[in-house]
């Protein structure tokens, strides 16, 4: 039994640290990627206001990757993607994490080559989202978002950016568009924002199930 017991602390104390450790290393990387972006309000290059034309917001009956998908699929007039069609298809959420959902724009959508962007520098992602909209393309993008009063980890759809005026345009499937600053949508992509994360989130940043500065760039196939 003795060595039994010390064998179970062995174990635990190994997951233990090895969680630590991956905390550690994530906080490092969030560091990373925080980086100084105030450049960007002075640069002629991003001067004119920029957006996806014709997106209209949905409230998700099924899942937020979903309603994204959906929201996508109206935009570009491709028939037949809706949460409802893709359930029905799958029999479950297949949307669950950044690269599942990669997948399901590739194959929905396959006049685009879409490709999952993580971890990118503030100043990376705002040039990559705007780039995509200057082409007039949404952008899906994971963010922390607030579900009534609760943080929650969610989907949703960029679709203007006006860099002078400190306004980035959002299509949430929760029903509604929103309009924030620069800084609390950068702030929410690094999850910073969210407030009181549960460990086992936290975990899953860790150990590279979730992502954050993540967004889905969808370039046209020539």
């Amino acid at each position: 039994m003795k060595k039994i017991l010390i064998t179970a602390g062995c174990i635990i104390l190994a997951l233990v640290l090895t969680a630590a450790g991956a905390l550690v290393r994530l906080r490092l990387k969030t560091d990373s990627i925080n980086d100084d972006y105030s450049f960007i309000y002075q640069d002629s290059a991003y001067s004119a206001p920029v957006y996806a034309d014709g997106v209209e917001v949905i409230t998700q009956d099924v899942s937020c990757g979903y309603a994204v998908l959906e929201m996508f699929a109206d935009w570009n007039g491709t028939s037949g993607v809706t949460e409802e069609s893709l359930y029905d298809e799958y029999g479950k959420v297949v949307t669950s994490t950044g690269k599942s959902f990669e997948e399901q724009m590739n194959l929905r959508f396959p006049e685009y080559d879409t490709v999952m962007h993580k971890y990118m520098t503030n100043s990376e992602l705002v040039t990559a989202v705007y780039d995509s909209l200057e082409q007039g393309i949404p952008v899906p993008c994971e963010w922390a978002a607030l579900y009534e009063d609760t943080w929650t980890l969610h989907y949703s759809l960029i679709i203007g950016m006006d860099i002078p005026n400190d306004i980035v345009t959002v299509a949430n499937p929760y029903g509604y568009t929103e309009q924030i600053s620069l800084s609390e949508f950068l702030s929410r992509t690094r999850f910073d924002a969210y407030e009181n994360m549960p460990l086992f989130l936290k975990l899953g940043f860790a150990f590279g199930i979730f992502e954050e500065n993540t967004v889905f760039i969808a370039n046209q196939c020539s």
